[in-house]
């Protein structure tokens, strides 16, 4: 499964700019709100989290409403966040992020860097189920967005693939060997058929929106290889799917040919 990094938001590098929601309090507490969010950012940049940290929190303070504040706090977070790690701090650390991506969402259900955010956070977190239900959120306001598609196409395949590895090991069966256990088959058809047609219609919508995908091709024929081992009953409909899967094979390698190529030609000489 390809490692994600949650997205550190164009904000971060752009020059600041400040919240346009209305703010409360009084011009003195908006004026050191402010004040504190650019000393936040500027220790952010220069990597200095902790202090970057304490100055977000009083900006916060000062002007509660303040949603470039909490942005860069849970950025924050997320620079001592470490993607797949079981260690408890660390997963509090994931927490803190979460808990102020979602008060971003609170006060603006349509931001969409914190959808995104909340999604690859719970992604890496393995809360699969959760980062899904975010995908889903943004492309309700971003429905040409390839990656969400192709994110969601990857936790489907992830959901998939260990269940049934888990029945064929049991079985002891080979890589090539098809699955002919009728009671594991129909076990893992009532678990997988809804994540592998949702996944292959998500990769191919991917692949649609960005023809040289060569990512979502590698995971769609790794989902056609799933939807033919629920094939247990139908030898014809299995080599079709499997077929169907080296194909997709075959097209990720020539696309990341022409990559190649192209790099190649756009690289000048020595």
């Amino acid at each position: 499964m390809p490692a994600f990094r949650v997205v550190l938001f164009s904000i971060v590098l752009a020059p600041l700019v400040l919240a346009q929601e209305k703010p409360a309090g009084t011009p003195r507490d908006k004026a050191t709100a402010r004040t504190e969010l650019n000393q936040g950012v500027a220790a952010y940049r220069n990597a200095r989290y902790v202090e970057a940290e304490d100055h977000f929190r009083k900006a916060i303070a000062a002007e509660p409403s303040l949603t470039d504040a909490y942005m860069f706090l849970a950025a924050t977070y997320m620079e001592g966040y470490v993607p797949g790690s079981e260690d408890p701090d660390n997963i509090r650390i994931g927490e803190q992020a979460i808990e102020q991506y979602k008060i971003v969402l609170f006060q603006n259900p349509k931001q969409t860097n914190a959808i995104k955010s909340l999604a690859g956070l719970y992604l890496q977190m393995k809360r699969f189920d959760d980062a899904k239900t975010y995908y889903f959120r943004l492309l309700g306001l971003e429905p040409e967005d390839a990656e969400s598609y192709y994110s969601v196409g990857v936790i489907d395949w992830t959901q998939t693939f260990q269940p049934r590895q888990e029945e064929r090991a049991k079985l002891k069966l080979k890589p090539e060997e098809p699955l002919k256990n009728k009671e594991v088959c129909e076990r893992l058809r009532a678990t997988n058929s809804t994540d592998v047609a949702e996944g292959i219609a998500n990769l191919s919508r991917a692949i649609t929106l960005r023809p040289d995908y060569d990512d979502a091709m590698a995971y769609l024929n790794l989902m056609y290889r799933e939807k033919a081992d629920l094939e247990c009953d139908d030898p014809i409909a299995r080599e079709k799917d499997l077929q169907t899967a080296d194909d997709w094979v075959d097209k990720t390698l020539a696309v990341k040919k022409v990559r190649a190529e192209k790099g190649k030609i756009s690289t000048p000489p020595m």
